[in-house]
């Protein structure tokens, strides 16, 4: 149908002309009420916004010193943190002359991954960034879909 045929379909149906396919030979439209439309599509945007999982990046911070007590302390965060479906950010920072002995964090960093290797994996290795040691931990691949569905 020719466009001014069209356009004039419209104004006496006191609707829109819409392109809804333009690459399509020849180009598809529809006789719409646009306002309507543009309405439809946001409240299905923010319905599909309001689904959507949100992940947080946790951070728990480590000294080489931590005591045994306060280890399995801040473990227990991080394990809380992984079981809720949030990524974890796992630091050691070097105060002093720690830092001339990074493998004590590399060790300290490589046992919270030992412990906590059936509910986490690791996303980013750990490196130096300064005078901290970092590592990024996420939630293990089965943890992720049994919490997609709720």
């Amino acid at each position: 149908m020719p466009i001014h045929e069209a356009l004039k379909l419209a104004e006496d149906a006191g609707l829109d002309l819409v392109e809804v396919s333009p690459n399509a030979k020849p180009p598809v439209c529809r006789l719409m009420d646009y306002g309507k439309y543009k309405y439809q599509m946001s409240k299905k945007a923010h319905e599909a916004k309001k689904k959507q999982a949100v992940i947080h990046v946790k951070e728990v911070k480590y000294r080489v010193r931590t005591e045994e007590h306060d280890f399995q302390f801040k473990l227990r965060n991080v394990k809380r943190f992984l079981s809720q479906g949030n990524k974890v950010k796992v630091t050691v920072f070097f105060r002093g002359r720690e830092i001339t002995h990074p493998e004590l964090g590399k060790g300290m960093l490589e046992r919270i991954v030992a412990e906590t290797q059936e509910i986490a994996v690791v996303e980013q290795a750990p490196k130096m960034e300064g005078r901290n040691m970092t590592m990024l931990l996420g939630p293990a691949a089965e943890k992720k879909s049994a919490g997609s569905g709720d």
